[in-house]
């Protein structure tokens, strides 16, 4: 059984202390597959570092998170990622989009960030990982203006309503889930069977949002067994079927 976490952090300080060892405890439950979000420039050599030591494991993304969008920085950090992409050792552009739960005054230039790196996704072919953080409204507003068989991807730590998930899969995006589904409050376990499995990928976002029964504590890609584990309670159907079928749609999206 293979797995793939579509969206870890594993280069982050989160893990300084015992990352070969949380490596080895996910490989050791069948994930063999590990996609990293970008943050910013300042994580960049963490993130090659990674890549070096587990070149058949881990898969890089390069981007701007929207919540590092600043007006003193972006326009470098948009120049960096640029400079990254052409080097052409990144799978997707991502995590990109919009936050407005941390910062609302920045919406202008978290949308100028994200359609410039919508363009060179398209230049490049890749799929684009999408943060959408108390903004789905200006997501899909910017991604129904730029709708076509050349944009793609995921949208990372889907949290939205069952309209929002038929909206983004019409809009060719698979939906990322994690944590989240096992949390009673969580809500998209009560309508994500009404979605088909074929847009569906795991994810941990570790060391964020770790699922129940570690809710509240570091996450670790490991723990995207309890995430599978629910998955197959809500489509009725193997561990090992939602295993393979997950890391199929992973292959569709980035190719590899």
């Amino acid at each position: 059984m293979v797995i793939t976490d579509t969206h870890t952090h594993l280069y982050i300080e989160a893990f300084d202390q015992d990352r070969d060892e949380m490596i080895e405890r996910a490989r050791s439950e069948g994930i063999q597959r590990f996609f990293l979000p970008a943050i910013d420039s300042s994580y960049t050599e963490s993130m090659l570092t990674l890549k070096n030591s587990y070149p058949e494991h881990m898969h890089l993304m390069m981007g701007l998170h929207p919540t590092h969008v600043k007006p003193d920085t972006y326009k470098d950090e948009l120049d960096h990622v640029t400079e990254m992409l052409a080097t052409g050792k990144f799978v997707a552009v991502g995590e990109i989009g919009i936050d407005l739960y941390w910062d609302t005054s920045t919406l202008d230039i978290q949308k100028e960030a994200f359609r410039h790196q919508i363009d060179l996704a398209k230049k490049y072919k890749l799929p684009i990982v999408i943060h959408s953080r108390e903004s789905f409204d200006e997501i899909f507003d910017v991604l129904e203006q730029e709708a076509g068989d050349d944009l793609f991807g995921i949208f990372h730590c889907f949290t939205g309503s069952i309209d929002q998930a038929r909206r983004a899969v019409g809009l060719n995006f698979k939906l990322g889930i994690g944590g989240v589904v096992t949390f009673k409050n969580g809500k998209i376990d009560q309508f994500l069977d009404k979605i088909g499995l074929e847009h569906i990928v795991l994810e941990t976002d570790s060391p964020y949002l770790s699922p129940v029964p570690f809710r509240g504590k570091r996450n670790e890609s490991a723990y995207i067994i309890h995430v599978l584990n629910k998955l197959s309670d809500i489509y009725r159907i193997s561990k090992e079927e939602i295993a393979a079928v997950t890391t199929a749609n992973s292959q569709e999206v980035f190719n590899i």
